[in-house]
């Protein structure tokens, strides 16, 4: 007997949508308590900022909305 979980496509990819889109808000939520004076690596300031854009850019192509 095989084991595993079979999904359709269309649940894998709202899974999916939904990861991109929260880990956008956690990155975007460190940049601004950044700016509100939290400490944040100047080095994971620069890189959140690139990451934010990329996922963006997936979030789109799962058909999910950029604010």
């Amino acid at each position: 007997m095989e084991k595993g979980l079979e999904i359709d496509f269309e649940i894998a990819d709202r899974i999916t949508l939904l990861n991109l889109q929260d880990q956008r808000k956690f990155l975007k939520k460190d940049l601004k308590d950044h700016k509100k004076g939290k400490y944040l690596h100047p080095e994971d300031v620069v890189r959140h900022a690139e990451i934010i854009t990329a996922l963006e850019l997936l979030i789109s192509y799962y058909g999910g909305q950029n604010d």
